[in-house]
């Protein structure tokens, strides 16, 4: 067990979370919706500092992160839990697995110095705090971000976006990029879906790039819940309030744990956001997951340049030198993509 931050000692021995949106009151013995995050005896404590069940060798791309070192690996990491219950997880296995187990928290006791040790050797230019929800083991994954830091390695969050101001204030420091998935634009989704809402995602989309994180978006296009013309602009209009240079990945469904009766997404509907957020005025969308859908190339957007070539995962420079554009001298350090060379990684 390993105290937690950001909660409050209440009366009667209840505690106050502080650590996502959700802002948990938990008495003593019990936990809050994450299921990881326990009051004992008017103290509360993470479950699942350290205790690791998954870990992998990923290319930094899956998350997806096209901006930040592309062609890296990214060394991926887990703790079970999880402060959403989207209906369509894909790693619900893990994300609910106390939930489903009598509140059981499995995992391999790992230290920070372990996890940064395995990145150096393995040749991973980050860490990425991944798979489920990470700000549920905000504390073992701050503890790495320090030491990676210190290292050289660079630091990912792929997350939901359910932080309060006070976790992304405390976090942003070590972060180099996060991939924020933006599930929809209405409460009714969150609320039906993900059991959430949505203003603290879009606060925390604007906090982030304000503190200077690279900002990803990836949006899931389900049929028939999220893919209407007057959603998808409305998500695009939103991104390019915040920056024009935030990439937004549109991305194709597939039917996946409570979610059955939906079918795939048509190749057709990604390419149909695709081009809204460029009519919108994004400079960097990209399309995937959805085999026909094409736009997974960086081009620079002032003089039309393939700056990266993608497929699947695999990620080629082929018209960045140092940064800049081969065709018309165009800095990108500002928008996250950096050659491997740069970040000292060969």
């Amino acid at each position: 067990m390993h105290e937690a931050l950001f909660y409050q000692r209440l009366e009667g021995g209840q505690v106050a979370c502080g650590l996502c949106a959700r802002r948990c009151r938990i008495d003593v013995g019990r936990r809050g919706l994450c299921g990881v995050r326990e009051n004992r005896d008017g103290r509360l404590v993470s479950l699942v500092y350290g205790k690791l069940v998954a870990r992998n060798i990923d290319p930094i791309e899956k998350k997806p992160m096209f901006h930040f070192l592309p062609g890296s690996r990214s060394y991926s990491i887990a703790t079970v839990g999880c402060n959403f219950r989207c209906r369509h997880c894909q790693n619900n296995r893990i994300a609910q697995y106390p939930q489903a187990h009598g509140g059981a928290i499995p995992g391999t006791a790992t230290t920070p110095e372990e996890v940064v040790a395995e990145a150096l050797r393995t040749g991973c230019a980050s860490i990425s705090y991944t798979y489920v929800e990470p700000t549920i083991f905000f504390e073992f994954a701050c503890d790495c971000a320090r030491l990676a830091r210190e290292r050289g390695i660079g630091n990912v969050f792929v997350s939901n976006g359910y932080m309060t101001t006070e976790a992304i204030r405390y976090l942003a420091p070590m972060l180099d990029g996060i991939n924020i998935d933006l599930k929809a634009f209405t409460d009714e989704f969150y609320r039906t879906i993900c059991r959430a809402r949505l203003a603290p995602v879009l606060e925390s989309i604007r906090l982030f790039h304000e503190l200077g994180v690279l900002v990803e978006i990836t949006t899931l296009i389900i049929p028939g819940l999220n893919d209407s013309e007057e959603e998808l602009r409305t998500i695009a209009c939103f991104l390019k309030s915040v920056s024009v240079d935030i990439p937004w990945h549109v991305t194709g469904f597939h039917p996946a744990s409570f979610m059955l009766d939906r079918p795939p997404t048509p190749a057709a509907t990604i390419d149909k956001a695709y081009a809204i957020g460029m009519e919108e005025g994004l400079r960097f969308v990209y399309s995937g997951n959805v085999a026909g859908a094409g736009g997974e190339d960086t081009y620079c957007p002032a003089c039309g340049v393939t700056l990266i070539r993608r497929q699947g995962f695999k990620s080629q420079s082929v018209g960045l030198k140092g940064s800049r554009c081969s065709g018309c001298g165009i800095y990108f350090r500002s928008v996250g993509i950096r050659e491997i060379s740069d970040f000292g990684v060969t």
